[in-house]
C-alpha cells in the first residue's frame, strides 16, 4: 500500500503543477485582456493600415406623388443621374504587369478613353472630344478618382453613356461612377404651381420654406430616410453585412381635389383677361363644389416685375386680406331676412335722397336717380342689391342696429367671416372685423361694415359664404386633399366637412339666390354673365386698396381696386361656386367687379359647360 501511494506522488505533483501553470497563464491573460481594452493605444498608422474602412450612406426615400382629382399626376420625383469617372481605374494593376505588358495595356486603355471621349462630345455637344480626352489623361496623371463628366442626365441618355467605350466596362473596370438624384417634376408645368407648391431648402439646412401642398405635407411626402453601411475593398466600396441596416421608406401620395382640366381652363381665361388690360398687379379665381366643399381649381397670377408676364409667385386666395366692397352687402341682407327686416325684395325703403341723417356718407346716386326716375321717395330691396345701393345697405343696418350694433356684429360671427378655419394650406389669413367692444370703434364703422369697408377678408372666406347660400344655409368647410395613399391603401382620409350646419333658413338662402340672379340678368351690375350658357347667380364688388402710405391715395392721387365676382352656378341647382379678385395697380382708373372679374367667370363658365358632365347628361337628354 505505501509503495502505491509513494507512486501516485509524482503523477499528483505533476498535475498539481499543470493546474498552477494554467491558473498564472489565466490570470495574465485576463490582466493583458483588460490592459488592452483599458489603456492599450495601437499605433494610428498600424491601426489604418489593418481597419478596413466603414462608409455611412443615407438611403432616400422616393418622395410621393401629387394627384388631381381623376388620377393625373400633379407632381412625382424621377431619378436623374450625375455620371463621374474613376481616372485611375487599373493604373496600379498595369504598373504592376512585367516587360512591356503594363505600358502595352496603358496604350490600350488611352485607346479606349480617346473613343469614350468622342462618344462623350456627341452626348454632351458643348465640348469637344479633344477637350474631353485632355481632361481624362489629365486626371489619371494627377489621380483624379471623382471626375465630374458632362451635366445630369436621365436614364435614356444613361444607357447611351453605359455603352461606350470603358463604362461599358463598369466602375471597377472603366471608371463609370453614377449618382442618382431624385428630382420633382411638374408634368402640367405652371398650372396651379403656387397650390401645389415647393419646399426649397435654405443653407445647411436651416431657413427651408414650405410653400403650397409639397409643404403643408412635407413630412408625409417625404418618407423617412434609410442607412447603409458600406466597407472599402481593393474593388471599391461594398456593402458591409456586418453592420445595421435600415430601408428606405417612400413617402406618401396625396390625392387633390383639383381637376387639371378646370384648373387649365380658369387659368386661361384670368391670364386672358388681365393680359388685356396691363394694369393690374395681380389676381385670383377659385372653383369650388358646392356640395362637399372640394375645390377644383384655384389660379392664383402675380405680375413678375422683371419680365411682365403673370406667374403663380404669390397665393391671394388664402393669404390677401382685404376689404370685400359690395360682395359683402350680402351679409347685411341676409341678416335683415333672417330677422324679419325685410320679408320680401319687393318691401321698399325710404329713399332719403340718398342721404342718411346724421352721418356724412356720400349722397348714393343710385337713389336720387330711382327718385327722379319712378318720382317715388321708396325704393324695393331688390333694386338695390340690383344696382348694389350704397346707402340702401347702411340705412338698414343703422335703422335697426344703431343702438345695438354688436349684435349685427354678431351675425357675422355666426356666418363664419371673422375666423381662420383650418385649411388644407399654409397661410390662410384670419378676417378682422371691428367689434363695438375695441377702443377704435366709431359711429360710421356699423354703416361702412353693412357695405364691406373697414372689414378685412380673404377672398376664400367670401366664396365659403357665397358657398353656404348656394348649399341653402349648410355650410362646408374648402378642402385641397382628398386623402392619403401609400401602395394602392388609404392611410388618411380627409375629404368633405361641415363649417356649420347651417348659417341661415332655407327661405333666406332661395330669396338671396333670386336677388343674385337679378344681379346678373335683370340689369344688375354683372350684366356681362346674362350671356353664359347657364344661369349665374352672383355679386360684384369693388373696393379701394390701403396703399403702402396707409391711405387710399398716394402722393399723385392715384389709388389701387379690388374688384370682384363672386357667385355659383347654375343658379337653379347650384353645382360650384366661383370668386375672382384682381387688383389694379396704383393709377387713376377703377376697376370694377363687374367688368374683368365678371368676364373671366363668364369665360370659365362656358368652358366647364362644355365638358362637365353635369350638363352633358342634360344635353344627351
Amino acid at each position: 500500500m505505501e509503495e502505491k501511494k509513494k507512486q501516485r506522488d509524482p503523477v499528483g505533483l505533476l498535475l498539481y503543477f499543470l493546474y498552477l501553470v494554467v491558473l498564472a497563464a489565466s490570470f495574465f491573460l485576463i490582466g493583458k485582456i483588460a490592459y488592452i481594452q483599458l489603456f492599450f493605444k495601437p499605433d494610428e498608422k498600424i491601426e489604418h493600415l489593418l481597419t478596413q474602412r466603414v462608409v455611412r450612406r443615407t438611403l432616400e426615400p422616393q418622395r410621393g406623388e401629387i394627384i388631381d382629382c381623376k388620377g393625373r399626376t400633379l407632381a412625382l420625383s424621377y431619378p436623374r443621374y450625375h455620371i463621374y469617372m474613376d481616372c485611375t481605374v487599373r493604373r496600379r494593376e498595369f504598373k504592376k504587369m512585367s516587360g512591356n505588358k503594363g505600358a502595352e495595356a496603358e496604350a490600350k486603355w488611352r485607346e479606349k478613353a480617346l473613343k469614350l471621349s468622342e462618344g462623350l462630345a456627341v452626348i454632351f455637344p458643348g465640348k469637344s472630344s479633344d477637350y474631353y480626352y485632355k481632361t481624362i489623361i489629365n486626371g489619371r496623371e494627377n489621380n483624379r478618382r471623382h471626375l465630374k463628366i458632362g451635366e445630369p442626365v436621365e436614364r435614356p441618355v444613361l444607357l447611351e453613356l453605359k455603352k461606350l467605350p470603358l463604362f461599358d466596362e463598369g466602375q471597377y473596370r472603366g471608371g463609370l461612377i453614377v449618382e442618382p438624384e431624385n428630382i420633382r417634376r411638374y408634368p402640367f408645368g405652371k398650372l396651379a404651381r403656387r397650390t401645389i407648391g415647393f419646399v426649397r431648402s435654405g443653407k445647411s439646412g436651416v431657413g427651408n420654406t414650405h410653400v403650397g401642398l409639397e409643404g403643408r405635407f412635407d413630412e408625409e411626402l417625404a418618407g423617412t430616410s434609410g442607412i447603409q453601411w458600406l466597407k472599402m475593398t481593393d474593388e471599391g466600396l461594398i456593402r458591409n453585412y456586418d453592420s445595421v441596416y435600415v430601408d428606405a421608406i417612400d413617402g406618401q401620395s396625396i390625392h387633390t381635389t383639383i381637376d387639371i382640366d378646370y384648373q387649365d381652363i380658369a387659368d386661361k381665361a384670368l391670364r386672358e383677361q388681365m393680359t388685356s388690360d396691363g394694369q393690374l398687379e395681380g389676381g385670383c379665381l377659385v372653383l369650388m363644389d358646392v356640395k362637399t366643399g372640394a375645390i377644383r381649381a384655384m389660379v392664383n397670377l402675380y405680375e413678375d416685375p422683371a419680365t411682365g408676364r403673370y406667374e403663380e409667385f404669390s397665393n391671394f386666395a388664402v393669404g390677401r386680406l382685404g376689404e370685400p366692397g359690395s360682395v359683402f352687402k350680402i351679409t347685411t341682407l341676409m341678416t335683415m331676412l333672417e330677422k324679419g327686416y325685410v320679408k320680401s325684395l319687393q318691401d321698399r325703403i325710404p329713399t332719403n335722397k340718398g342721404v342718411i341723417k346724421g352721418y356724412r356718407y356720400e349722397q348714393d346716386r343710385h337713389i336720387t336717380d330711382y327718385e327722379r326716375k319712378f318720382h317715388t321717395n321708396t325704393v324695393p330691396v331688390l333694386y338695390c342689391v340690383q344696382v348694389s345701393s350704397n346707402y340702401a345697405f347702411r340705412y338698414m343696418a343703422i335703422s335697426h342696429y344703431e343702438k345695438r350694433p354688436q349684435e349685427f356684429i354678431d351675425r357675422l360671427y355666426g356666418y363664419g367671416l371673422t375666423e381662420a378655419f383650418d385649411f388644407d394650406l399654409e397661410g390662410l389669413r384670419t378676417p378682422m372685423v371691428p367689434t363695438p367692444k375695441s377702443s377704435t370703434w366709431s359711429k360710421t364703422d356699423l354703416g361702412q361694415i353693412a357695405m364691406g369697408y373697414t372689414v378685412l377678408e380673404t377672398p376664400l372666406h367670401i366664396l365659403t359664404f357665397y358657398n353656404a347660400i348656394a348649399a341653402k344655409g349648410h355650410m362646408m368647410k374648402p378642402y385641397l386633399v382628398d386623402y392619403l395613399e401609400k401602395d394602392g391603401k388609404v392611410t388618411r382620409k380627409l375629404g368633405p366637412s361641415v363649417l356649420r350646419d347651417t348659417i341661415c333658413s332655407v327661405a333666406t338662402c332661395d330669396t338671396i339666390i333670386r336677388a343674385l340672379t337679378a344681379v346678373t340678368h335683370d340689369g344688375g351690375t354683372a350684366t356681362r354673365l346674362k350671356k353664359a350658357r347657364c344661369t349665374v347667380a352672383g355679386k360684384t364688388g369693388t373696393s379701394r386698396v390701403v396703399l403702402e402710405n396707409g391711405k387710399y391715395f398716394d402722393e399723385y392721387g392715384r389709388f389701387s381696386n379690388q374688384g370682384t365676382f363672386v357667385g355659383f352656378f347654375p343658379a337653379e341647382d347650384p353645382q360650384y361656386s366661383v370668386i375672382c379678385c384682381v387688383y389694379s395697380k396704383p393709377s387713376k382708373k377703377s376697376y370694377y367687379g363687374g367688368t374683368i372679374p365678371a368676364e373671366a367667370v363668364r369665360q370659365l363658365v362656358d368652358k366647364i359647360y362644355c365638358i362637365d358632365p353635369y350638363w352633358q347628361k342634360h344635353i344627351s337628354e
